[in-house]
């Protein structure tokens, strides 16, 4: 499904991080009043697009989801403006097949850029991605990074972008409007936030940087990201002043530099430490001190690409059928400037395969949270804290679940009246059993209460 909204100039960091505002020489392009909220939304690699709409990127889910943005940097003449658009996508959207040694997918990214249904600019890209391990090919992290530079005259446009997995039907694509600044002596570029950057001389290049697509970082592991920034005009060197406002509108951070002049143009890496950021959605602004250009990044702050928004009490406390209540206690009792570090140690210590950027169990765990409750919730109680909800989340799914009726004539140990259902796990070895006494409500029999505690407790205790 197209959807258009306006897509202001944007940009993102490592883990996934974005950046929203565009340069102009005559006008403040401050970000918008507040951002909504996004305590609720549960931020993963398939259903991000609404985190990254708010952030003013353009973005689809699954079936092939995608982030893509825009970013403006000086050129020559006013007249021109030199527009960068970048796109990000994991791996796992592309079906890969094996040739030799390695494995490898084709994939087409289309851009089109048009001004009064005038088409101004049009590049449709057919590229392969290789990789040489089969574990590579289910990466849901920012693996792949497609950019194009345009020159463009300064005023509105509408831009598609589109992207198709080669190797199957699946694709996707999204239209907003664009609005091309005018920069001159004085103003600013987009901050671009960037793996590796290196400063361009000449207003007549183009910046050589690794930018980074995507909107988040993760507490406790992101300490900082860097803005590649620069800066238009005569003089040696450029004040610029750098703050972060946190979702409650609250500043956090604030510091002062010069962008250096290197030939004709003056530019600056700046790192921004994410630990000043709070949960959700932050924004950096940067100013040109003693004018009135600016130019605003958004950035997305959770415990984890795996992990929905949440406090860090809330967190904790849908952890516990995760960790024993030992590492729980431990993380709870840190001191708030050490808890990013602490989670950190958390994460790497409970990770099935440290050697891969995801955390396989948090990523399984709240995906059953999620499913529990969907699957559970009934008269208002949260699924995953019903008896069956709790006992899906710590243990997953059964290997097989019997029902059968109960009545009067065929009364057994487990109910007077009403239904019964058995839930089978073979590895370990066990039959937990539940009772409806016809409201719905299932619930754990005294003896499977007491087994399924013992076995949470062997779980946790791994």
């Amino acid at each position: 499904m197209m959807t258009k909204k306006v897509f202001r100039a944007t940009l993102v960091s490592l883990g996934v991080l974005a950046v929203a505002g565009c340069a102009s020489g005559s006008r403040t392009n401050r970000p918008e009043s507040q951002v909504t909220g996004t305590a609720g939304l549960v931020p993963t690699t398939e259903n991000m697009a609404g985190v990254y709409n708010q952030m003013g990127l353009m973005a689809a889910d699954a079936p092939l989801a995608f982030v893509g943005k825009v970013a403006y940097f000086g050129t020559a003449s006013p007249d021109t403006t030199l527009m960068l658009v970048t796109l990000s996508f994991p791996n796992r959207s592309l079906t890969f097949v094996r040739q030799d040694e390695q494995f490898s997918a084709p994939y087409e990214v289309r851009i089109r850029l048009s001004r009064d249904t005038v088409q101004v600019r049009s590049i449709t890209a057919n590229e392969i991605v290789r990789v040489s391990s089969f574990r590579e090919i289910s990466r849901s992290d920012e693996s792949i990074i497609f950019q194009r530079f345009f020159r463009i005259p300064p005023g509105q446009y509408s831009l598609g972008l589109a992207v198709r997995d080669g190797g199957s039907s699946r694709a996707a694509s999204q239209n907003g409007i664009v609005l091309v600044p005018t920069i001159r002596p004085g103003a600013l570029s987009t901050p671009v936030m960037v793996y590796e950057a290196r400063s361009r001389t000449s207003l007549d290049s183009v910046p050589r940087f690794l930018p980074t697509p995507r909107s988040s970082a993760t507490f406790g592991m992101d300490s900082a990201i860097v803005l590649y920034l620069e800066g238009y005009g005569s003089s040696s060197q450029l004040p610029v002043r750098i703050s972060i406002v946190n979702e409650r509108n609250q500043r956090t951070w604030m510091d002062t530099l010069s962008l250096q002049r290197r030939g004709a143009v003056a530019s600056r890496l700046v790192p921004v430490p994410i630990g000043r950021a709070g949960l959700g959605i932050s924004t950096i602004t940067v100013s040109h001190v003693g004018t009135t250009d600016s130019a605003a990044a958004r950035v997305f702050v959770g415990f984890g690409p795996e992990i929905p928004l949440m406090t860090y009490d809330e967190l904790l406390n849908k952890l516990r059928w995760f960790a024993s209540a030992e590492r729980i206690r431990a993380l709870r009792d840190t001191p708030l400037d050490e808890r990013g570090r602490s989670w950190a140690q958390f994460r790497q210590a409970t990770d099935p395969i440290p050697s891969t950027p995801e955390h396989e169990g948090l990523q399984s765990y709240f995906a059953r949270l999620f499913a529990a409750d969907v699957r559970f919730r009934s008269s208002g109680e949260m699924g995953y804290l019903s008896d069956r909800g709790t006992v899906f989340v710590a243990l997953g799914e059964p290997d097989q679940i019997f029902e059968q009726i109960v009545n009067q004539n065929n009364a057994s140990v487990y109910a007077a009246q009403g239904r019964v259902q058995i839930w089978e796990y073979g590895q370990f070895n066990t039959r937990l059993i539940f009772t409806d006494a016809g409201i719905g409500r299932w619930q754990l029999t005294n003896s499977s209460r007491i087994e399924f505690q013992s076995l949470l407790s062997r779980v946790l205790a791994r």
